[in-house]
Formats: structure tokens, C-alpha cells, sequence
């Protein structure tokens, strides 16, 4: 039997603000979308962390036998700047003179290097809003036929008063009463071309000397940043589909107008849950890049930054962040992640010692009830930090185990050895960098050994038994114990 059918999850609705039982649409299959970064520089923390979220949830309904399809935008065209009519792109690329697709291509690469050092599972489809374009015109005519865009001066805008006229509910997801959208609509360039001040670019006309343009009904322009999610989310999964994730700070006015649009086009909500991951902050104040406390996943593994006291493994990065549930607060500061590494290094320690356990006739613990501890805390709108409390409840079991004041038999033994492996490396999605690293340094010294016991055979060439001498007894000293033979020199380490 599938695990996902005795398994009742419950996530944190957006729309509704509260938790509901998951119910997807077609049993055993999900479809899920995740917005993705505007490609215009380095993929900041918040990004991994929300991705990161997702990664994880993605892995859990996959560990629970489900079908998903995972899709995760690239937004490369359309991302408006907050003080004119040009996209974050073409204005990096103004700024860092190259064509804006070697802007695009050169920040794709460093997202998917970045998230790949996360190890991260990839999405099943990776749309652009560049490769949608024909999609995103057809829409905003639908949208026209059905009254609710108009056009002038060559952009479109969708109407919002009129759609909340109509029986539309523009302000549902973020809570939101049109008095209080007006109030905080900033009066922009080419705001007069609006009918009323709330209301959103589905196209834009290109200035002269706008870079990213294509021909269109109405002018030579570029796609709203909104109607791109719309249209890519709807075409790969459907007109309703089960989970629409991002960050909180997408809910308005971006998730807020793809509801608008999707219901605009096709007359039905387009998505049954809504889930949104929390801020980040950087030893306890808001993370901004004009204050200059910010930091980079890049700088943070390598240590090259002023924010943090060393360098962090990408591990105790994604366990740091584990800790912490996705719907929170989070803040980054070396106190904290120097306590998350030596958390990590904890379990890391346990889990490999699992092969060191004897087993017995009988167990004195219950198994059986820790496993279903670890997957109620999932199940309960993937509550990380219960997971991580229960994952080193196993760790004492496994210290006591090691002491033998309990015993487990040989089924419990490896069904504890088989739930850890499950929740930290497949859910999780940690990786046990003290292996790797303890691999690595074994590595190096079987080198240098070798290097010496090629020395001493050139000075017992040369009959310098003196250094020979030497070498060995240095060696021994280290507990490096040298064994010469008819076929060579071997070693072994006591």
C-alpha cells in the first residue's frame, strides 16, 4: 500500500488561514508550482530558503509514493523595477553592458550551481517566461473578450474594480479590501494610462529604447511580470491544480493577481492550497542589500564574507534551516549556525555508529512508535522542527543502544536504521559531509605515507640507512607501523 494512503497530511492554507487536511485532486498524483527567481543577479538566501522549503516538501510527497509534478518557473523577461517601465533584466544589462539574455543565461547558472550544492532535486518542468510569450498574449485576449482588460496607448491592464464588480474577489489571498489597495498604490510613470490606480500591466509597450521586446495585437512590448505563473502554472497542470507555493512576500500583489487573472481567463480558482514560506534576517535585523547586511549562499560556504565568523557546509546550511519551520522567522547569525553545525555533526556521529550496534532476541524499545512520531510531525504541515526534535530521540536511543542499557532486536534495528536514513538524507535532503570530509583526510594521509615510504626505499637505494631509520621510527611514532616485504613496503595504522 502507498504510504500517502495512511498518511493524513494537514498544510497551512493561505487562502483560508488555517490548516486543512490535504485532499489533491486526483488520488495518488499532485501538481505542484513554485515560483521562481527573476534571473538579473546572484539567487539571494530568501530564494534558497524557499526553495529549499519546497525541496523539501516535494521530497516528502515523493517518499509517500505520490506522483508530483514539480514545476518551477525561470521569470527572464517582464519583472518590472519599481520607478519606470523597464524589466530587472534589461536594466542589469544596461548596467553590466551585455545583452540580456547573457544576463539571463549567466544568473540561471549561478541558481542552479548554487541550488545544486544545496542538493536540491530538480524540478520535473523549468518553464521561462521568455518560451511562454505567445501563451501570455493569447491570455490577455481571452481576458479582453471577457471584458475584464482594456487597452491604452498600446499596453493592457487588467481591471480590477470591474472584476470585483463581476463577482471577482481581488484581495482574497492577501486579506486585502480595495480602500486599502488604493492607499497603497504608488503613483508611477505612465499611471495615467490607467483607468484606475490599482489596476496591473498585463502588456506593456516598449520604449525606444527598451531591449526585451516582441510584436504583439496592441504594440511592440513585454509581458506583465504577473501573467507569466499565471499562464506556465495553468498550461502544465491544469486550470486548477493542488499547491501554488513562493514566499510570503509574493502574496501581494503577485499571487494576489494571478488568481485575479486565472479567474479572468478561465472562470474558476486556480488553486486549491496556497503555501508560503517566512523572512529571512541576518543576526537580528532585516536583510537589505542598501544597508549592506546581506549576505549570499555563496559567501556563506565559502567564509569570504564580514557577516559570519567561518565558512559553513552546505549540510549544516539546509540542517540550520530545518530547524526552523518553514512558516517562521528565520535569522542567520554564526551563534546559530556554529549550534546547528555541532546538532549536525551529532547526528551525523549517530547515524554512522548504527552499524556498530548489537542486536538481541528481543527489543526494550519501541520502534514502532518513534517512526509514527516522526511521520505525524510531517504530517502535520512539515513540521521540521518536531522531526529533527524525535530524529534525535533516535539519537539516544542509539547512545543507550551503544551502552547497552537497551536492546533492539534485529527487525527494530533495521527499520530505526532504515527511518533515520529516510528522514535525514531522503526528506531532509542532508548530506553526511563528515564522511565525505573524513574520507577526504584519509585520503591525504595514505599519501603522504605513501610519499615517505618512497623516500625511505630511495635512501635504503642510496644505503643512507640512517634517514631510513629515521623515516620508519618517525612513522611508528605516529602510530604508522611500516611492514617490508618481497613485493614492497605496506603500512597499517594502529
Amino acid at each position: 500500500m502507498e504510504l500517502y494512503k495512511t498518511n493524513s497530511i494537514k498544510v497551512y492554507n493561505s487562502l483560508s488561514k488555517s490548516k486543512e487536511e490535504f485532499k489533491p485532486i486526483l488520488q495518488g498524483n499532485i501538481g505542484l508550482y513554485v515560483c521562481g527567481p527573476t534571473v538579473y543577479s546572484n539567487v539571494h538566501l530568501g530564494n534558497v530558503r524557499t526553495f529549499m522549503s519546497f525541496d523539501m516538501i516535494y521530497r516528502y510527497f515523493l517518499h509517500l509514493g505520490y506522483k508530483v509534478r514539480y514545476v518551477r518557473n525561470i521569470t527572464d523577461a517582464g519583472h518590472l523595477t519599481d520607478d519606470n517601465a523597464e524589466d530587472k533584466i534589461s536594466t542589469k544589462a544596461r548596467l553590466e553592458k551585455l545583452e540580456p539574455m547573457e544576463i539571463v543565461q549567466k544568473y540561471t547558472v549561478d541558481f542552479h550551481e548554487i541550488l545544486q550544492k544545496f542538493n536540491f532535486l530538480s524540478p520535473n518542468i523549468e518553464p521561462t517566461a521568455t518560451g511562454h510569450i505567445v501563451e501570455q498574449i493569447e491570455a490577455i485576449k481571452q481576458m479582453l473578450v471577457n471584458g475584464l482588460a482594456y487597452e491604452s496607448n498600446g499596453s493592457v491592464y487588467f481591471d480590477v474594480l470591474k472584476y470585483n464588480a463581476e463577482g471577482g474577489d481581488y484581495g482574497v489571498l492577501s486579506k486585502r479590501n480595495m480602500d486599502d489597495v488604493i492607499s497603497n498604490t504608488r503613483q508611477l510613470d505612465g499611471q495615467s494610462e490607467k483607468k484606475n490606480p490599482q489596476d496591473f500591466a498585463l502588456w506593456k509597450k516598449a520604449q525606444p529604447a527598451h531591449i526585451m521586446r516582441w510584436p504583439s495585437p496592441w504594440s511592440v512590448g513585454f509581458p506583465g511580470w504577473h501573467l507569466e505563473c499565471t499562464v506556465m502554472s495553468t498550461k502544465y497542470l491544469g486550470e486548477t491544480f493542488d499547491i501554488h507555493g513562493g514566499g510570503m512576500d509574493l502574496k501581494f500583489p503577485h499571487h494576489e493577481c494571478e488568481i485575479a487573472q486565472s479567474k479572468a481567463c478561465n472562470h474558476t480558482n486556480p488553486v486549491n492550497y496556497w503555501l508560503h514560506t517566512n523572512m529571512l534576517t541576518l543576526n537580528g535585523q532585516k536583510m537589505s542589500k542598501s544597508t549592506g547586511n546581506n549576505i549570499l549562499p555563496g559567501e556563506i560556504l565559502s567564509g569570504e564574507n564580514d557577516k559570519l565568523n567561518k565558512a559553513f557546509s552546505a549540510s549544516v546550511i539546509r540542517f540550520f534551516c530545518m530547524q526552523a519551520h518553514y512558516r517562521s522567522m528565520l535569522d542567520f547569525s554564526s551563534d546559530a549556525l556554529e549550534a546547528s553545525e555541532k546538532g549536525y555533526q551529532k547526528l551525523m556521529t549517530a547515524f554512522s555508529e548504527l552499524k556498530n550496534i548489537k542486536v538481541s532476541d528481543s527489543s526494550t524499545i519501541d520502534v514502532e512508535a518513534w517512526k509514527q512520531q516522526c511521520y505525524d510531525a510531517m504530517n502535520d504541515d512539515f513540521n521540521t522542527p518536531i522531526l529533527i526534535a524525535h530524529l534525535f530521540d533516535g539519537v539516544k536511543i542509539i547512545n543507550q543502544l551503544k551502552e547497552e542499557n537497551e536492546t533492539i532486536s534485529v527487525e527494530d534495528l533495521q527499520l530505526l536504521s532504515s527511518i533515520m536514513q529516510i528522514f535525514i538524507f531522503d526528506i531532509l535532503g542532508l548530506n553526511n559531509d563528515s564522511t565525505t570530509s573524513d574520507g577526504a583526510e584519509e585520503d591525504k594521509l595514505s599519501g603522504v605515507v605513501e610519499m615517505l615510504i618512497k623516500m625511505r626505499k630511495n635512501a635504503r637505494d642510496n644505503k643512507d640507512w640512517a634517514l631510513s631509520d629515521e623515516i620508519r621510527d618517525e612513522l611508528l611514532a605516529l602510530g604508522i607501523q611500516l611492514k617490508d616485504g618481497k613485493d614492497g613496503t605496506i603500512f597499517s595504522v594502529n
